[in-house]
């Protein structure tokens, strides 16, 4: 195996490492209920529950919402608050509770995007999708459950022995803003709006920098405002998600055109099949390639300003441009 080679791997179990912190520490945030009051010293075991008398009636809703959010996805964004965080400090863990949070939204939003009144999509991760496995009404509530959780994990008692309450303070407005209209939910607008038209690139890159980029510039910002980085240093961090997160966009349109379904766990073809504008709808695939290497390059070149050894940000940039699931 050649250097690059041997680095791709390396960023590889880099990043399954952070997913798996990030895994063990959400499976700990679904709480169980005891008499109206959460408990949560401990996670909630729902098939033990729901065969026990007079189970709490949100016990339904907990299990779709562990459905959605545990045992699935890269945990990307998760990991960018992590890693950011880890160019300062070596104690990577006590961000968790930020990761979480930020892999909260994004499991969230995925439950709403798939409803029928929204994309209308099927499958997810390789599996039926929340509202075809609990209904719609479960999956309503399990996303707006999982988005308020968010919230509730980044205030938790403790949190502020370790970081200032400013600090907190500022990132549950930047969350809060990345997932709200200017955000997620105006990137899913603009997708709404746009079905069945011809969207200039203009209007690709707009909609994409708020529905996809949104949130993990949040996460970008997240872990260097932890970690007590500069202004400069942040607004590094800043370009580098911008650039990152757009490359994954066009990769994704990539995929949706040549893509191989049982690897990327959902059906292909779905964005034509509902005339929607992509960037390979729009440039072609190849052009699409072209424009998402070039997006990685210059999210690379972003990182020059940050400290540390950024070696795994390289590489999570280069794994994602090229992905091929």
């Amino acid at each position: 195996m050649d250097a690059s080679g041997a680095a791709a791997v390396e960023v590889k179990e880099k990043l399954a490492w952070y997913a798996n912190r990030i895994e063990e520490a959400l499976s700990g945030y679904i709480l169980e209920a005891d008499g109206g009051c959460f408990d949560s010293r401990r996670a909630i075991d729902v098939e033990a529950d729901e065969q026990r008398e007079g189970a709490h009636p949100a016990l339904p809703v907990a299990k779709a919402m562990r459905y959605s959010l545990l045992g699935g996805g890269k945990r990307v964004r998760g990991a960018l608050v992590m890693s950011l965080y880890h160019l300062y400090h070596e104690d990577v863990e006590a961000v968790l509770p930020f990761a979480c949070a930020i892999e909260m939204i994004h499991a969230y939003s995925l439950i709403h995007d798939d409803l029928p009144c929204m994309d209308d999509d099927h499958m997810r991760r390789g599996k039926p999708s929340c509202h075809m496995a609990f209904g719609e009404a479960a999956a309503l509530l399990a996303g707006d459950a999982l988005l308020t959780l968010a919230f509730a994990a980044i205030t938790e008692d403790g949190l502020t022995k370790r970081f200032p309450s400013e600090c907190i303070l500022r990132i549950l407005s930047r969350m809060a803003t990345a997932a709200g209209y200017t955000g997620m939910i105006g990137g899913q607008a603009i997708d709404l709006a746009m079905e069945g038209r011809e969207a200039t690139q203009a209007q690709l890159d707009l909609m994409n920098r708020k529905k996809t980029g949104a949130l993990i510039s949040a996460a970008a910002y997240t872990g260097c405002l932890l970690a007590g980085a500069s202004q400069n240093e942040i607004n590094a961090a800043l370009l580098y998600a911008e650039h990152l997160g757009m490359a994954f966009q066009m990769v994704d349109d990539v995929l949706d055109v040549i893509g191989d379904e049982s690897a990327l766990g959902k059906p292909i073809g779905s964005d034509s099949a509902k005339g929607k504008s992509t960037y390979a709808s729009l440039l072609g695939v190849e052009d699409a390639q072209r424009l998402a290497l070039q997006e990685n390059e210059q999210a690379k070149a972003a990182l020059e300003p940050l400290p540390g050894d950024k070696g795994f940000l390289l590489g999570l940039s280069d794994m994602l441009a090229k992905r091929e699931s």
